[in-house]
């Protein structure tokens, strides 16, 4: 029996008029409230989590968070760059150039924009990508979403500055992040996105968290993401991406959370040529388990969807990749290519690389390739040979390891990014096994 979500239709109304939400708006909530309890939880293959506190909610409410202690780095954002830093529901700075500004971009936050550009946000907002009534979760996210940004970039408007946004989970008290970001790419335009997700905080919390990425026509978004939630919040984040002709998005992720969490991440590629480049390293340390569900449909003739994903597990943690290929009847000239890899440094990790692939179509190119492996010892032991200790030689062969797919991301400054947050996990892991 489903249980039953102790939130009434009067508390989401009391937020939706807070917010000065659009007509169109709260009745969107109110429906997939009254769905919520008729939908069932998505199902991801080898991967149990219906039994996580992923629905046990808070009702709904306006709250600030402090603000005067905010993520690194930010000491590096310039005037001349676009960024946000968002802790909870709270605006702590926002930053978008007036050159940015008078050739149409728009970056605000969620709420903003509902007020100042209510059509557009309603053009797209869960009608192309994610569909409220998709599942229960994507029900729960449309009833209940409580923050978010919106970022739409005009018709050949080129943006060297990478925008960047620090998302940071308030688990200094009880509430909720259900946080919704929504990016347009008009027709010929090309940015870089980085976003950030950290928490503070040890109060246990849910998140439930969903991208939504629309690159139209010869569009090209590079989207990076360091993922960092803390050990106290249990996660669903669902990153989508809708490409049209000849679009492309390089996706380039790292799973670096130290709490249970879901990750579902879908391209659709639905315009002729149109690409989509899906990079994950992910490690999973403790007893936490991580799941990531990434797909790619082939949709449009000579569209392409490559999948690359490697990961790490430490200690008694369980990490499983899911890469599904699907090449729909009609995508002729179809490019559907993965590889999922895992390295287990503990007897009592527990991994899964689990390759997909559904062809519909005959002129098609299409493979996978997936492993599942503990350390090799010849090298800990080449390399303890030489002075070095156990920890630093492990961390060392994980290098290594994630190396292949932290070479392929282009932005370098992503690139160091990841390593740092890769170095502090393994740290922390292996400080928590002693």
């Amino acid at each position: 029996m489903k249980k039953k979500l102790a939130i009434t239709p009067e508390q989401v109304a009391a937020f939706s008029i807070v917010h000065q939400e659009p007509d169109w708006f709260a009745a969107l909530r109110q429906t997939a409230l009254g769905q919520i309890e008729k939908l069932d939880l998505p199902i991801f293959e080898k991967i149990n989590y219906k039994h996580w506190p992923i629905m046990a909610a808070n009702a709904p409410t306006l709250t600030t968070s402090v603000t005067d202690t905010l993520p690194e780095m930010v000491a590096d954002l310039t005037a001349d760059q676009p960024y946000v830093i968002q802790v909870g529901q709270t605006i702590a700075k926002l930053n978008l150039p007036s050159e940015l500004a008078e050739q149409g971009v728009i970056f605000t936050d969620i709420f903003t924009a509902l007020q100042d550009y209510p059509e557009l946000v309603h053009e797209y907002y869960m009608q192309v990508t994610v569909k409220p009534d998709e599942d229960r979760l994507t029900a729960f996210h449309t009833a209940l979403m409580n923050s978010g940004m919106f970022l739409y970039v005009p018709k050949n408007v080129v943006i060297k500055q990478p925008i960047t946004a620090y998302y940071v989970q308030d688990s200094t008290q009880a509430t909720d992040f259900i946080h919704h970001v929504l990016i347009v790419a008009e027709q010929n335009s090309e940015f870089s996105y980085l976003e950030n997700l950290q928490t503070m905080g040890d109060h246990k919390n849910l998140a439930n968290m969903v991208v939504e990425v629309i690159a139209k026509d010869n569009s090209h978004v590079h989207f990076s993401a360091v993922d960092a939630f803390g050990k106290s919040v249990t996660t669903y984040l669902n990153r989508r991406g809708h490409l049209m002709r000849d679009a492309r998005i390089d996706w380039a992720l790292g799973f670096m959370n130290d709490g249970n969490i879901i990750g579902d991440f879908d391209s659709d590629l639905v315009g002729d040529g149109s690409h989509a480049e899906t990079k994950v390293v992910a490690i999973s340390t403790g007893k936490q388990i991580q799941g990531i569900d990434t797909r790619v449909t082939n949709i449009g003739p000579r569209s392409i969807g490559h999948i690359l994903q490697h990961g790490v597990i430490l200690e008694d943690a369980t990490l499983t990749f899911n890469g599904i290929g699907h090449i729909i009847k009609g995508a002729k000239g179809a490019d559907a290519q993965q590889e999922n890899r895992v390295l287990m440094l503990s007897r009592t990790a527990r991994g899964d690389a689990n390759p997909l692939l559904l062809i519909d179509e005959n002129d098609v190119q299409a493979g996978h390739a997936a492993s599942v492996g503990r350390v090799n010892e010849q090298q800990m032991y080449y390399l303890m040979s030489r002075g070095l200790s156990k920890e630093v030689a492990q961390r060392l062969v994980i290098r290594g390891f994630l190396g292949a797919v932290l070479t392929e991301i282009p932005d370098k400054n992503v690139r160091q990014q990841l390593t740092d947050t890769i170095e502090r996990k393994l740290i922390d892991g292996q400080k928590s096994e002693h």
